[in-house]
């Protein structure tokens, strides 16, 4: 049982960004009691596609704490959040847009910490979509949520830069560990009910859309460097990939020259053990890392000795799509968009 002094606080997740947060939630014990944890449904994962339970559900069996995973907010889902009575939910990449009546239950309201600094990158990808962008920082948003997505007041928001090598993943674990800290210096104020709370201003929106396999196509008629952060910005996942022949290469790392290279855009102009370079429209294209269907992701050196990879041959230009907009993009509209390619 709760005791007096503390504030019944629900966590929804489904992301292991939230971890971080998570942790943070535990540790507060003095004045937090988590009584309920909604995550997604579980889901086949893996190369096996095992139904298995995702990191949040695992760290809720750990901590025991009660674990809730409706595939909607139906009346039977809202009244059993409802029975949790609890006075705050927190919200980390949960995965649900929430009805009205959910952010009807908590006396204290429903507060979100999303990864971009809004009303910028208002949507799914947004960490991703950062990096990919070619941005030199956003951060971690605290808000209140509102029905209209990532539209509510801001609480609060935390800087953090982008370094220049910075990938999706390294980027994605940094905004993890920067919930607790804008958590936690806004905790006692969320409790109390005594928060501050600004307008977003709805002229500077923009946003980001649901990533697919696809957006990891290259177009070698970009420039160099938007090819550059596209492949850090989508690694690990989606990936970007290369075609050569009839062979789809992943690409790891890679980067980017200003030289151009004089040679029609996808051409192959060096190709030794430490790089592949490719003519674009603007600057060289330099690939350090590949990985050939089922392999593992090599060093250009090792990668070339069993597929070799030679000057003048052509990487196939692949249609390739903006992932940053003024307005939604609809899941439906997403797919569309590369039903030619």
């Amino acid at each position: 049982m709760p005791s007096p002094s503390q504030a019944r606080f629900v966590f929804m997740g489904s992301d292991e960004i939230a971890v971080p947060v998570l942790n943070f939630l535990a540790a507060e014990s003095d004045s937090v009691k988590l009584v309920g944890l909604y995550t997604q449904p579980d889901r086949a994962r893996g190369r096996g596609k095992k139904i298995q339970p995702n990191s949040i559900k695992q760290w809720a069996m750990e901590h025991e704490v009660p674990v809730f995973q409706p595939e909607k907010f139906d009346d039977h889902a809202i009244q059993k959040l409802a029975d949790l009575k609890s006075g705050v939910i927190v919200v980390m990449a949960y995965g649900h847009l929430l009805p009205q009546p959910v952010l009807d239950i908590p006396a204290f309201g429903i507060f979100n910490i999303h990864t971009s600094l809004l009303p910028e990158l208002r949507g799914a990808s947004p960490v991703e979509t950062a990096v990919a962008s070619g941005m030199s920082m956003s951060g971690v948003t605290l808000m209140k949520l509102v029905l209209k997505m990532d539209a509510g007041p801001i609480c609060d928001q935390q800087v953090v830069d982008i370094d220049e090598n910075e990938t999706g993943g390294s980027y994605r674990a940094k905004l993890g560990q920067a919930g607790p800290e804008i958590l936690s210096r806004n905790l006692p104020s969320i409790i109390a009910g005594t928060i501050n709370e600004t307008s977003q201003e709805e002229s500077k929106a923009t946003y980001c859309r649901l990533l697919v396999k696809q957006d990891g196509q290259l177009d070698f008629s970009k420039p160099a460097r938007e090819l550059a952060e596209r492949v850090r910005g989508l690694f690990p996942w989606p990936g970007c990939t290369v075609v050569i022949g009839k062979t789809r290469l992943k690409v790891g790392m890679a980067g980017w020259s200003p030289e151009n290279a004089n040679s029609a855009p996808g051409t192959i102009v060096q190709a030794d053990n430490q790089i592949v370079s490719v003519a674009t429209e603007e600057g060289t294209f330099h690939i350090t890392q590949f990985q050939k269907p089922g392999g593992r992701l090599l060093g250009v050196g090792e990668f070339l000795r069993g597929f070799p990879i030679e000057v003048g041959q052509q990487f196939i230009s692949q249609e390739m799509h903006g992932l940053v907009s003024m307005k939604p993009v609809s899941h439906k509209r997403v797919f569309q968009l590369y039903q030619k390619s």
